[in-house]
């Protein structure tokens, strides 16, 4: 594995160089591939670092560094209008391929051409939320790289068991526009609390001020849990709702390993950085001529 600093990374990649126009490609002797990379979180965020650093890394053990590949990076910082007019940059630059994180984006983009090829990475249900028709052959200009399987949900509930023996009630705290999939989430949910002998709950946030409510209230309750969704919203609020969950002492699971790095007491769920670094391997071969169609969409295969 290669190791990159991040002076290394921003050289070997372009940094956040805009896209060249069209008519500027076509005088390049050796062509310079373009890609346009759009995130859900700041650029500062460590998450954020650790995925750009490993997407780098597949990139370069591929053969791709500045002299052949020029990739924008855009960070949205949890922000819809934000994400919205990103994507409407993206598109209009034409570049060769869009990579995308996060269901508000890749449905953005999904709305926005039929045409350019986009790889998504860390993604939920992209079947159920119409991003891919086929798993196996997706059949479209989209492809890419999903985060829950969920069958993920029945181990988060055996952690509380296991951490927690005495809850009783768990609740789900998710922001209905950036997890648009809750209702799957929801179903599966209720199908494997049954297991844990426990209530289950769901609380849609949408400020900070929903966030303390909602732990606050939850923590009230005799054997109260939190789940808290691995989706943008959560993770640019999960400052707030670690030191929440701390306060009250609320048993806690998310999806991230950040968190953990940041205070949390668990997390369980897919390695993003290795989602990352696979993903460098569909830029690879879409850029050398296959299509997103072809393509399967691909499960995580590494959990921590």
């Amino acid at each position: 594995m290669l190791d990159l600093s991040r002076r290394q990374f921003l050289t070997l990649l372009g940094g956040a160089a805009a896209a060249w126009p069209l008519a500027a490609r076509a005088q390049q002797p050796d062509r310079i591939w373009q890609v346009v990379f759009l995130h859900p979180y700041l650029e500062s965020d460590p998450e954020v670092q650790t995925r750009l650093a490993a997407f780098a890394q597949g990139l370069a053990a591929l053969g791709w560094s500045s002299r052949n590949l020029r990739i924008e990076h855009r960070f949205a910082g949890g922000d819809i209008s934000r994400i919205q007019a990103y994507v409407s940059d993206a598109v209009r630059a034409q570049p060769d391929l869009i990579a995308a994180s996060s269901t508000p984006i890749v449905a953005a983009l999904k709305q926005a051409t039929q045409t350019i090829p986009i790889v998504f990475v860390i993604v939920n249900d992209p079947i159920g939320q119409g991003f891919v028709g086929n798993l196996a052959r997706p059949g479209g200009n989209l492809t890419g790289f999903s985060f829950i399987d969920f069958p993920l949900i029945g181990k988060w509930l055996e952690l509380f068991k296991e951490i927690a023996p005495g809850t009783r009630r768990i609740t789900f705290m998710f922001n209905p526009q950036t997890a648009p999939y809750y209702p799957v989430f929801l179903r599966e949910f209720g199908a494997s609390s049954a297991a844990l002998a426990a209530e289950l709950s769901a609380t849609p946030v949408h400020d900070q001020s929903g966030i303390e409510a909602a732990v606050t209230t939850m923590a009230e309750q005799p054997g109260g849990a939190l789940i808290a969704s691995a989706e943008p919203f959560i993770n640019t609020e999960r400052a707030l709702i670690i030191a929440l969950a701390q306060r009250h002492r609320l048993p806690a699971i998310f999806g991230f390993r950040q968190f953990v790095s940041e205070g949390a007491l668990i997390s369980y769920g897919p390695d993003t950085a290795d989602i990352a670094r696979r993903a460098a391997s569909y830029v690879d071969r879409i850029l050398k001529g296959e299509k997103p169609a072809d393509l399967p969409v691909q499960a995580p295969t590494k959990y921590e």
